[in-house]
């Protein structure tokens, strides 16, 4: 199949899919007459899992990863799990990051009267110097 399709069908953008395989995640058939890359069924599956993990917020790196894993038939569960648990930890990270920047944001926004006048401890907030 064409890129065009294997993006469609992969839920993809063609140049995503083409981006995977410059960088060899993915490795089509190159038509020597056309220069065309022509995906097969194994390429779109791995394009659809490439889709999924990404989803998931994997890295290239980790898709590289997983993909050798799902390719590898004699493999152990337990590098998957691994992979997975270190991304829930990422994910738990992220999650704390975001509800502590939500709880000092509506501390600001209570703090602003939202009036006509100009003082505002939102955008003072915002402008406070930090040194690192």
């Amino acid at each position: 199949m064409n890129i065009g399709k294997a993006a469609v069908l992969s839920g993809l953008t063609v140049k995503t899919v083409r981006y995977y395989s410059d960088i060899g995640i993915i490795s089509p058939h190159v038509n020597n007459n056309t220069g065309y890359r022509d995906f097969s069924e194994f390429d779109l599956a791995k394009l659809q899992f490439l889709a999924k993990a990404r989803k998931f917020d994997f890295s290239l790196d980790d898709c590289r990863d997983l993909l050798a894993l799902y390719e590898n038939k004699e493999r152990s569960s337990k590098e998957v799990k691994a992979l997975t648990l270190e991304k829930i930890a990422e994910i738990d990270t992220k999650l704390s990051e975001l509800q502590m920047l939500r709880e000092q944001l509506s501390t600001l926004a209570t703090a602003c009267h939202g009036d006509n006048r100009p003082n505002c401890p939102i955008l003072d907030a915002l402008s406070e110097k930090t040194y690192q």
